[in-house]
């Protein structure tokens, strides 16, 4: 073939017909072989709005890639796709357009998955799995009832955060912000009394701090760490004066002797027992006022302090001290008990509080070698650092002993006791909306509260409903749809009309893509038992306290019921940056900064635009998209198209350059091989187009037949096919090789081809760079220090001067000490 034969690098013809033949072929088809590892990667399922954004393929493209890379190593690798498809979106889609939300969602789903296609992943579309099919949610259903007959699902009647907008109840973490907003629609949220499920997520608190077993970035760590919140203390309970017990929970208990008020939060249900007849009407007032408030609000901590007192008194249990019980909005129900110990001397909240309303201040810590403390003349809180003073019989206590003694002493007097607390909250997952998997319990005015029975499920939606402008549930206004009889009596009842937070159905999709056809339960054992745990998963950080929470916790939860095995869902977890406008803005409608994969994949081809996601920024990081910067990576594509289809004509190479041609290309197979293995995407690339001009120079001077030629266009075209399988495959393929690239193996470096030939040893004088030399790689510490004496700049420097010592650090530096 001549140069001028080869035809022109035509992406619109060239990535279309791939695609059918690897799908006519089942290319991707991942069945279990036990003759292989086997290796399940899995990317986040996307949420169908109406089309892939930029974002979607910047997230899938290199998790697609090192899934090929994968494969090429020999493992036998599932990387499914499916649709998260349940949700608000397609509710509010139904009430302003008038159109059924699973008409709006399953249009939308057929477009991405068009649009899925078109990117050339290496999905098995076999296995595609959709929360909204009934045969998904008759599981997810499943799931509740079995959470619910081992005790981790409960009903409780309590305040919850409600979107006024959204017509529904929302989970502590999709309340985003200071200002407490819906993160869906941007609402601000009220607090609002009502029956909700929950499940216990409280339960493993602990065990979500364990991520030994799991290799997740350090910030997911973190952030869930933050979000458990645990706290070691000690429970303490004082008495009211009317005999009942008020518990507080303190991580120092050894302040106890100084405590002069307690504050507990408006809505603690002794509030109405202690509030004497003279403060009822202040303490009502103060009530009203705090309920409009947030919580974020509440807990400000420059915000000013507030409070009433109620008129009541407890009975502190370590000195039988009367102590007067005040409310405060700055005191939350939701963290702890609700109640609070004020230590004035030693919190500054607790002291700025004192001051306002002339309370008390009693100093029980005395940090060592300073004067003694005057609470007096106090200016603000000192912090309890020190040893014990002012405090009965533990007085003179060191501060560590402190905790020990005052846990002893508070059990012996049967008010206390040691005792771990967590800030995270039970999962709140009622939702009043139509579009998710109703909760497949009904109310029976006889037998109460019942599960639906398997045999029953799915408890299918309804698709006569009516949309209201106020956006209620149309579950709930259904003539007929929530009658129903009691599985346990027979007699009338009730379905219940909340349906699930879809956070439940994502919990545990990666078993469902195992086996989405499977009717005996949620997932085939013998696929589980083959392909789980999930190996890599890919995702947004911006999931670390809901999603990446939530389905850890489900994986417990399945764990102890015995319906799963193991401790974690997804043994290695790397999230991707976020792709900016190209105003260094979040891509939004609104800013008219949204980049359409489609137009791009039109212009330049699929694997162009995988090329330069991949290359135009660090893939944990993001960056700012660049409309131009993909010029680049198009030239370097066709540059491709063009120098491998090169054919042989002329003078064959040198010994010597075939051998730099295997150096560079061996070395650069290594660093590959290494990015793929740590996720380093953009380093790939750049490394496949320094290799090309390496290549392209290298045929420029040796045009004839040469094996090393050969054995570089094989190497590179294996290492490109994950990047751009497209091209790759079509210049496999036009050079007469075996279909499929896809199914080749990774080639194997060359050590000893990768090899360098010579070393930069830097050349120094009592420390200051003075030259650099390149030596032999195997060069003698004699010779090496023969070399740089004998250098003319190290001469200059010691200006005739006897060296008075001569370092040799192997493979790096001399330095000469005179």
């Amino acid at each position: 073939m001549s140069q001028a034969s080869i035809p022109t690098y035509d992406p619109g013809e060239i990535e279309p017909r791939w695609q059918q033949r690897w799908d006519k072929d089942g290319l991707y088809n991942s069945d279990i072989d036990t003759s292989k590892p086997k290796h399940y990667a899995l990317t986040m399922l996307p949420y169908p709005s109406g089309d892939l954004h930029i974002g979607h393929w910047y997230a899938m493209t290199p998790a697609d890639a090192r899934a090929r890379f994968m494969r090429m190593r020999g493992f036998n690798v599932l990387f499914p796709m499916g649709f998260d498809a349940f949700g608000l979106p397609a509710e509010n889609a139904a009430i302003k357009k008038n159109i059924h939300p699973k008409t709006w969602t399953y249009a939308n789903i057929e477009r991405m998955r068009l649009q899925l296609k078109s990117m050339g992943g290496m999905f098995d579309w076999r296995r595609e799995a959709i929360s909204a099919d009934p045969k998904y949610y008759k599981w997810s259903q499943w799931f509740f009832t079995q959470l619910y007959k081992h005790g981790l699902a409960y009903r409780k009647h309590s305040p919850v955060d409600w979107c006024p907008n959204c017509n529904t109840t929302l989970a502590r973490e999709q309340v985003w912000g200071d200002d407490r907003h819906c993160e869906r629609c941007g609402t601000p949220v009220i607090k609002k009394d009502l029956n909700q499920w929950f499940f216990k997520i409280t339960n493993y608190a602990e065990e979500l701090l364990d991520f030994s077993t799991i290799d997740w970035p350090e910030r997911v760590k973190t952030l869930q760490t933050n979000w458990i919140g645990k706290s070691s203390g000690a429970s303490v309970t004082f008495r009211t004066e009317q005999g009942d017990p008020l518990e507080v929970f303190t991580t120092r208990p050894d302040t106890l002797w100084g405590v002069t008020f307690m504050v507990l939060a408006p809505e603690h249900p002794l509030v109405a027992k202690l509030t004497s007849a003279t403060q009822k009407s202040q303490v009502d007032a103060y009530l009203a006022e705090t309920i409009r408030q947030s919580d974020i609000q509440r807990e400000a901590a420059d915000k000013e302090k507030t409070g009433v007192f109620t008129g009541g008194y407890a009975i502190n249990p370590v000195n039988g001290e009367k102590i007067p019980v005040w409310i405060a909005d700055y005191v939350l129900m939701t963290y702890g008990t609700g109640a609070i110990m004020a230590v004035p001397a030693h919190d500054q909240r607790d002291f700025e509080f004192a001051r306002k309303f002339n309370l008390p201040i009693r100093v029980v810590i005395q940090p060592a070698g300073e004067a003694v403390i005057d609470p007096d003349t106090m200016e603000a809180a000192v912090p309890a650092k020190g040893s014990m003073v002012n405090s009965g019989e533990l007085t003179g206590t060191p501060e560590n002993k402190a905790m020990e003694k005052i846990i002893a002493f508070l059990e012996a007097k049967k008010a206390g006791h040691a005792t771990t607390n967590y800030r995270i909250r039970d999962w709140l997952i009622s939702r009043q909306r139509y579009w998710g998997a109703p909760i497949p319990m009904v109310f029976c005015d006889k037998c109460g509260v019942v599960p639906v029975p398997d045999d029953q499920l799915p408890v299918l939606l309804p698709d006569d409903v009516e949309w209201k402008p106020t956006g209620e549930s149309p579950l709930k206004l259904h003539p007929t749809w929530k009658k129903t009889t009691c599985p346990q009596c027979g007699g009338p009842a009730e379905r219940e009309t909340d349906t699930m937070d879809t956070f439940m159905c994502s919990s545990w999709y990666h078993l469902r893509y195992l086996s989405p056809n499977y009717d005996k339960g949620p997932f085939d054992p013998a696929e589980y038992n083959y392909w789980a745990p999930v190996d890599v998963y890919t995702g947004g950080i911006e999931h670390a306290t809901m999603h990446l929470i939530y389905t850890r916790f489900f994986q417990k939860a399945l764990r102890d019921m015995g319906i799963a095995k193991g401790p974690e869902p997804m043994l290695t977890l790397r999230n991707q940056g976020i792709v900016l406008g190209e105003d260094s803005e979040k891509m939004s409608k609104s800013r008219g900064n949204v980049v359409a994969p489609d137009d791009l994949v039109k212009a330049y081809g699929a694997d162009s635009v995988r090329a330069y996601l991949m290359f135009f920024a660090r893939w944990d990081l993001g960056a700012p998209w660049n409309k131009t910067g993909i010029d680049g990576t198009v030239r370097w594509l066709r540059r491709v198209w063009t120098i491998m289809q090169e054919p042989s004509a002329g003078k064959s190479p040198s010994v010597e350059a075939e051998k730099n041609l295997r150096r560079r290309l061996h070395q650069t197979l290594r660093s590959v091989t290494r990015d793929f293995e740590n996720f380093e995407f953009n380093t790939i690339v750049s490394g496949l187009m320094e290799l090309l001009n390496d290549m392209q120079k290298f045929r420029q001077e040796n045009p004839g037949p040469s094996k090393a030629w050969d054995e570089a266009v094989d190497v590179y075209l294996r290492m490109l096919a994950p990047v751009a399988p497209h091209i790759s495959e079509e210049i496999w393929s036009r050079l007469g090789k075996p279909y499929s690239i896809h199914t080749q193996k990774w080639p194997t470096v060359d050590e000893q081809a990768a090899a360098d030939e010579t070393i930069t040893l830097v050349i120094q004088v009592n420390g200051k760079v003075r030259d650099r030399l390149i030596m032999p790689v195997n060069v003698s510490e004699a010779d090496a220090k023969a070399a740089a004496l004998a250098n003319e700049a190290v001469q200059r420097a010691l200006d005739g001067r006897q060296p008075k010592q001569v370092i040799y650090v192997p493979g790096r530096l001399v330095n000469v000490v005179g």
